[in-house]
């Protein structure tokens, strides 16, 4: 299945079309990284550098079928912002990914509410596949 999901990614533009992720990262070429990596899928991709962009987002009721947390964010961290958006919206999966991979990162970012946790740097076969279990 895997394979599958990986041939479509690339050789197909509508995988994912009806779908919204929102990236919550403050480095542009983790970001970077990341959007070219879904870019081919077809799913709306929004980005926000800050995670109180993030809350606002999920109060406006905006659709969002997935969300990439970083958790080392400025200002609130991202298993704070995991927490609110939680709150708000308990059926949207958040995965965590972080540069931090220490010990019991990965705990934390579960017990904070996040669906699944990948550590940076991030493979995209690592991503498309983790990515398509939730949407």
């Amino acid at each position: 299945m895997a394979d599958r999901i990986i041939d479509n990614i690339g050789a197909s533009t509508d995988l994912w079309i009806s779908k919204v992720i929102l990236i919550v990262e403050d480095v542009e070429s983790n970001y970077q990284f990341l959007n070219a990596t879904l870019k081919r899928s077809g799913a709306e991709i929004i980005w926000v550098r800050r995670g109180e962009d993030a809350i606002d987002i999920i109060r406006s009721g905006k659709k969002i079928d997935l969300i990439l947390m970083d958790i080392q964010l400025e200002g609130k961290d991202g298993y704070s912002v995991t927490r609110e958006i939680k709150e708000l919206n308990p059926e949207i999966p958040i995965i965590a990914q972080t540069a931090f991979a220490m010990k019991g990162e990965k705990e934390k970012s579960l017990d904070a509410g996040c669906d699944e946790y990948l550590a940076k740097p991030i493979r995209p076969t690592e991503l498309i596949i983790t990515i398509s279990k939730y949407l």
